[in-house]
Order: structure tokens, then sequence, then C-alpha cells
């Protein structure tokens, strides 16, 4: 190894999955010394990302999926994760390899899937600003302050009336404007929460009832350097969609122009999400089709561009919900999140889908992409991921010892026969 430049050293390491990274950190103290090197670890992440290796698939249920972005043909179950003997798991966002997961508003955790290194987040009570008040949604957003170097989470807690009858009121009204917001921004390196002072009136119009549990818009969006919400619309109001911001930089809330939407002689309702970084908005028009614009520039109304439409599929008779994940390494196809329920591939040129057949997930789900990553969690030793390795090295094990098992029941029923 002395006789290899560091130079071949590093371009061969960048291109590794993080598990093979993580044995070899014990072959010697200047390969370790490589590997945990923090311009190495931006390296391998832009390397991953940029080249499209070294992803996978998060599949958002009960419990959690894991799929290779390379085939998309089995899932794999998300075990011994710092939340998992407490149940049910949300993944309410990806950034740079880590992930935030919430079991409850005092069960919050950042985690990185690959090195299994994790952090619990000290907790702030939710209390109401008044005796008759009472908690409604809370919202979460997971980011990264690249300027701090820092990942933070926003939490926005909606307080109401106890004797409120609804959340955000109904389909179309003006319930639930009689609102407070407590909001608060978790600094993973510090451990600490900030209460945010100044919030914008529109922040009381960002709860609707069942608007954010049936498509799943609570989850901040991540993208430029801010996390986004929609606002949805308040038509008896004459209040329009809107996309507000929040800058995790300077911690403030801002609003992002949005596109000049077809009419299409259509009512619409529009949806927020990331494709590759950008940020982008799906309009959705009656459940019949939805166009997909994408923000090249970010902040800037006039780098809106209407990437492609999705209509007409035949085995899908309406489009409940639809996002975008990420282009093919060929760019000729995104893959797209539909109904909560398949990922599809769609080819916008022939306008043709295929769906995604996948082995031992769940039937219905959310999804997230995830980019293998060596980045640190924690300032000392590594939590977990030595033992998540020996736990690796038993799974392997059982696997080879099944195969060898159902071979040779294979050959036996052959030789019967």
């Amino acid at each position: 190894m002395s006789k290899i430049p560091l130079e071949i050293i590093t371009d061969i390491f960048q291109q590794l999955p993080v598990r093979s990274l993580l044995r070899f950190r014990s072959l010697s103290k200047p390969i370790c010394s490589l590997i945990d090197d923090p311009d190495f670890i931006k390296l391998h992440l832009n390397h991953s990302i940029t080249t499209k290796s070294n992803l996978s698939v998060i599949l958002k249920e009960w419990d959690l999926f894991t799929v290779d972005f390379d085939t998309l043909s089995a899932a794999v179950e998300v075990k011994h994760h710092p939340l998992y003997a407490a149940g049910g798991t949300e993944v309410i966002g990806s950034v740079n390899g880590l992930v935030f997961l919430r079991h409850s508003e005092r069960n919050l955790a950042v985690y990185n899937l690959s090195t299994r290194e994790w952090k619990k987040c000290f907790v702030v009570e939710i209390k109401p600003p008044r005796r008759d008040w009472i908690a409604g949604y809370v919202y979460y957003g997971f980011g990264y302050d690249s300027v701090g170097d820092d990942y933070k989470v926003v939490r926005m807690a909606q307080f109401i009336r106890e004797d409120d009858d609804g959340v955000g009121g109904d389909g179309d009204g003006v319930g639930g404007l009689d609102c407070e917001y407590d909001v608060k921004v978790y600094s993973l390196k510090n451990d600490k929460w900030k209460k945010i002072e100044d919030l914008p009136i529109r922040l009381r119009l960002l709860s609707k009832q069942f608007f954010h549990v049936l498509h799943r818009r609570g989850y901040g969006v991540f993208a430029g350097h801010a996390l986004h919400w929609i606002v949805p619309q308040r038509r008896q109001l004459g209040i329009r969609d809107c996309v507000l911001g929040f800058d995790i930089r300077d911690d403030k809330f801002f609003e992002i122009p949005q596109p000049n939407y077809e009419s299409k002689g259509m009512n619409f309702q529009v949806d927020i999400g990331v494709l590759e970084g950008n940020l982008c908005v799906m309009c959705n028009y009656e459940h019949v089709c939805v166009d997909v614009w994408v923000m090249r520039e970010y902040g800037l109304k006039e780098s809106w561009c209407k990437m492609f439409s999705v209509q007409g599929i035949r085995w899908i008779s309406a489009f409940m919900f639809l996002r975008p994940l990420i282009y093919s390494k060929d760019g000729g196809k995104v893959l797209l999140e539909v109904n909560d329920e398949k990922l599809v591939w769609y080819d916008w040129k022939n306008k043709r889908a295929k769906v995604v057949k996948i082995r031992g997930g769940p039937s219905s789900y959310g999804s997230e992409m995830y980019a293998e990553s060596l980045v640190r969690i924690n300032d000392g030793d590594r939590n977990g991921w030595k033992e998540q390795r020996e736990i690796d090295e038993e799974e392997e094990e059982k696997r080879k010892a099944e195969k060898k098992r159902d071979n040779f029941l294979s050959v036996g029923f052959k030789l019967k026969l």
C-alpha cells in the first residue's frame, strides 16, 4: 500500500460503499485517517450523489425498509435503529446520509443508516400557551446549515382552543384560523432548541383538516438553504396556495415565488417536493393529470420550468398523490412515488410508465431518497457501528446457512423425482 500514491487510493476509495470503507479502517492508521478525514467524507458523499451510486430508497411505513437504487428489486427492513424498540417510527427527512427519526414528540433521533452512528435529540416539552388550549398538528423538517456546518430540526407545534371542533376546519372553510404556533429549531451541534419569535401570519393557514394526513405534506422539504411547506389554498377567503420557506441559516420565514400555473379549465392543488436537490412543485388537476415544475435557480421565479406532465396511465385511475424522487442514470426517465403505494419509472418523452416490482416491502408507503455517507454525528467514538457490524456478520452467516439448506433440499427433491 505504501507504494501506491495517495491520490490513487483516494480515487478508488471514493467509489466504494460505506460498509467496505468501515472495514478498511482497520487496515492501517494512515488508511483510517484518510477515511475519517472530513475532506474525504465530503468527497465520497459528493461522488455518490453526482454519479448516483451508493443510493437507496427508504420505504416509510410502520416499519422502515431500504431498497438499493441500482436494482430496485428487494426491500430490506431497517432493524436496530435507535428508536426500533419503540415501535412505529417516522422518517421526517434525509440529508447527506443522515435521517431524522420520530416516534413521538418525546422520542427523536438523528441516525446514519450506513455507519449506524446515532444521537438521541434533547427534547423540549410542547406546552400550550393557555390553559384552555390544546396541541394540534406538529410539523417537522430536517435540513443542513452549510454556513454553520450544522444539522437542524425545525418543529412547528400548533395550538387550538379546546372546544374547537376541527383542527384546520373543513375542506374549503375558514376553520382553524384561530390558532397559535410555537416554532423551535434544534441544533444537532449544540444539542439545544431555539425559539423563533417572528412568525408570519400565513403560518396560521398551514393546517387544514385531512390535508397533511392524506398527502404527507406535514414534512418540511429541504432544498437550497431552506425547509419548505405548502400552505393550502382557502377558496372562500380567495387565498391561493403558498410555498412557505424557513431559512435554516438565519432562522427566518419567507415566501417562495411560484410558477405561472396553467389553468386547463380545472381546479388544481399544489404539492411540494425536491428533485435531485432542486425545489419542485406538483400541480394536481382534479386527480386527472399532474404537472411537475422545477426551480432551476433557487429563489428566482423566472427559473421555474415545467419539466413534464403525467397523465393517462391506464392502471392508475386517479393521481391522488404523485411525487418525483430522482432521474434515472441516463436521464431519460424519472422515478415517481404514486398514491403512496407504487414506485413507477416514467419516460416523459414517450409518455410511458412501468411499475417497479419490489419484493418484501410494505403494501403502502412514503418514500425518501437516501445517499450512503460517512458523515459523523458524534465527536467522540462511533456509537453503534461496531455492534451493528457484528449483527450484520451474524445475519450474513444465517443467509448462507439458509441458502445451503435450500440448495440441499432442492437437490434432494430432484433425486427423489
